[in-house]
């Protein structure tokens, strides 16, 4: 049983019809990207924005492709999901690896867990890891989504449903952009969505094992996102379009 101290999954929940207007807006969305474009590809984490958006997009049907990024750093939580999610659903996601040289040479300039060190090699850390690979995951596609929202951080607040993702030259959708943390939860207890089990730890955000930890009650939930840099540094470099 997590202590009380830590964050948990939030009890308050949205009316059953406010839930049903978000979540009919949601699936038309993701069929409206369907029908636009022919090669759509999904980044997921496995965290529960994520799972809200494997899961719809597995009941749809949709012709959009799931991956993710197998950094080499994440918890054995994280690893074991992707296979509860294919079991759950009857579908495959591809992970996809960074490039051995790209991480040795992080390794050799920084350190194993130079990352902690500063912003600068956390974001080497992450171009490594994260970044490169999913530039290469995303070659052909003419679209991707993300499991963003506007109310995760204050790096998020401008979040539209489409930009243009011009450092990869192709359209970049977040669906759930407009969606509380209270209305994920309560899509998810709904449709009897899998649940990372980190999420039962304490863990509202999850990213990679040594770059995440547990967060308080009263805390931003992206708080325990590389929690040793400003605020204004909770992002990895995957959500910046130029």
């Amino acid at each position: 049983m997590i202590a009380p101290e830590f964050w948990s999954i939030p009890a308050d929940t949205p009316s059953e019809s406010e839930l049903a207007r978000k979540t009919a807006t949601f699936k038309h969305r993701l069929l409206d990207i369907d029908s636009r474009f022919s090669d759509v590809r999904f980044a997921t984490s496995l965290a529960a924005e994520d799972m809200v958006i494997t899961d719809a997009i597995a009941k749809s049907k949709a012709n959009i492709q799931l991956f993710t990024l197998a950094t080499g750093r994440l918890h054995q939580e994280t690893v074991d999901m992707t296979k509860t999610t294919e079991n759950h659903y009857g579908i495959s996601i591809a992970q996809v690896y960074p490039e051995e040289s790209d991480i040795q040479a992080f390794i050799d300039q920084y350190g194993m867990n130079g990352f902690y060190d500063g912003e600068v090699a956390k974001k080497a850390c992450c171009s490594a890891r994260k970044i490169k690979p999913l530039n290469a995951a995303l070659i052909g596609a003419d679209a991707w989504l993300t499991g963003q929202r506007r109310e995760q951080s204050t790096t998020r607040v401008e979040l539209n449903f489409e930009e243009h993702d011009d450092a990869r030259g192709i359209v970049k959708f977040n669906p759930l952009f407009d969606w509380t943390e209270s209305d994920i939860w309560a899509y998810i207890k709904q449709e009897n969505v899998p649940i990372h089990p980190l999420h039962l730890k304490g863990y509202p955000s999850i990213g990679c094992e040594p770059c995440t930890r547990q967060v308080k009650q009263g805390e931003d939930i992206r708080a325990g996102r590389w929690w040793w840099l400003q605020s204004d540094s909770k992002e990895c470099g995957l959500h910046v379009n130029k």
